[in-house]
């Protein structure tokens, strides 16, 4: 069985899926990347052991999006000759793509990182070109419960939906023993960018500590552009807020920084997933997020394994008050992280994706119709981005 994977980058939670995938009896695995690297990603991609392609580099800007637009994928699929080719966005790239499975009968699986929320925004258009894929799709792999209930807005049947979940290497964050007293409350892994909202976190670290009337210790893992306007801020709540500025770090320095602290924050205003949240929940972290992350009440159950609230400082203080004082609750909290976390591995995400291949392969490839098919949910037109051709969510945010 030859499969082609279309995507747009190597992303390092992908990576040890695609190796895996690569190493199984009957699989003849190539990735086919649209570029090495997009200009907003620090990420650092372990090494390839699959066989790989990269496209000629082609690609435009659409707000802070990187659409790719590489005709020459389709000669490439012509060489290959695969069984089956998967998608993961919509892209020109990954649409060219598509149309090469249909004219050459190749079977054809969609998959997402994207959810129900985080395209709930889409134009008209964006959802006919789904509708249009969907239809024409042998099976369907989704990184999350969101992305199963976006299959299903568009009338995908539940027996044709498989799961590939987002993972991170759980074994190198468990922690090596229970833990003393950590360096840190609080950290905050991620890109210094508005959507992420380290201010926030920077806020909350200060309301904890106006209650516990003491000094907070908040450590920042990362760097954006709102680097500078961080550092000041923190400069002004240093009475509170004991501050502690890492960097960027390496995928190896990662597990000791997560468990150097208390609690992880995640006040995102927008993320498909977030991997971060994986990180600490494999380190034993409670995690407080907002309710715009993909993990939250995924990965992340309120009064499970962390706390769920929207964007109230307020409210964010009162929960990591909770977990700073009361040492029992904190316990259960980092047991549940590392119960929870174990779902999430690159055997399993491995695994969905070869249950997928071997569905479509036994699924009729649909003949073309003339007549195209009702939408359903198209929403208010308003806001269209300028191409139809763009995915808003193909793959996960950076940190």
């Amino acid at each position: 069985m030859r499969i082609a994977l279309i995507t747009n980058t190597p992303p390092p939670y992908r990576v040890p899926v695609f190796a895996r995938l690569s190493r199984m009896t009957g699989f003849d695995f190539h990735a086919v990347f649209c570029a090495r690297r997009e200009p907003n990603r620090a990420w650092d991609i372990p090494e390839m052991a699959f066989t790989h392609h990269f496209l000629r580099e082609r690609f435009y800007t659409v707000g802070d999006r990187y659409v790719h637009d590489n005709p020459d994928v389709i000669p490439l699929l012509i060489r290959l000759k695969p069984d089956l080719v998967i998608t993961d966005g919509f892209n020109p790239t990954h649409l060219y793509a598509f149309i090469a499975a249909r004219v050459h009968r190749w079977s054809h699986i969609a998959m997402t990182d994207g959810t129900l929320r985080s395209e709930q925004s889409l134009s008209l258009k964006h959802r006919l070109v789904r509708r249009m894929v969907f239809r024409r799709s042998q099976a369907f792999i989704a990184a999350s419960e969101g992305g199963q209930k976006l299959f299903r807005s568009y009338d995908v049947k539940p027996e044709a939906c498989f799961y590939s979940w987002l993972c991170v290497n759980n074994r190198c964050f468990l922690p090596a023993s229970i833990r003393s007293r950590p360096d840190y409350d609080f950290i905050f892994c991620g890109r210094f960018e508005p959507a992420k909202d380290p201010l926030f976190a920077l806020a909350v670290a200060r309301d904890t500590a106006r209650r516990l009337q003491r000094k907070t210790r908040l450590l920042f893992v990362g760097s954006g552009s709102l680097d500078s306007a961080l550092r000041a801020q923190a400069e002004t709540e240093q009475t509170f807020v004991d501050t502690h500025f890492h960097g960027f770090a390496r995928q190896a320095e990662l597990p000791s920084l997560y468990q150097s602290a208390s609690v992880f924050l995640f006040p995102t205003h927008g993320d498909v997933w977030g991997v971060v949240a994986n990180e600490a929940c494999a380190a034993g972290l409670p995690v407080i997020v907002s309710p715009e992350a993909g993990v939250a009440g995924e990965l992340v159950i309120n009064d499970v394994n962390g706390y769920v609230r929207r964007r109230d400082v307020t409210l964010w203080a009162d929960c990591a008050q909770q977990l700073l004082t009361n040492h029992v609750l904190w316990r259960e909290f980092s047991e549940s992280s590392l119960q929870r976390i174990t779902r999430y591995t690159f055997e399993s995400a491995a695994q969905g994706i070869v249950d997928a291949c071997k569905f479509a392969l036994r699924t009729p490839n649909p003949p073309e119709t003339s007549n195209p098919s009702k939408t359903r949910d198209c929403s208010d037109p308003s806001n269209r981005p300028k191409s139809a051709l763009l995915s808003h969510s193909s793959t996960e945010k950076s940190r």
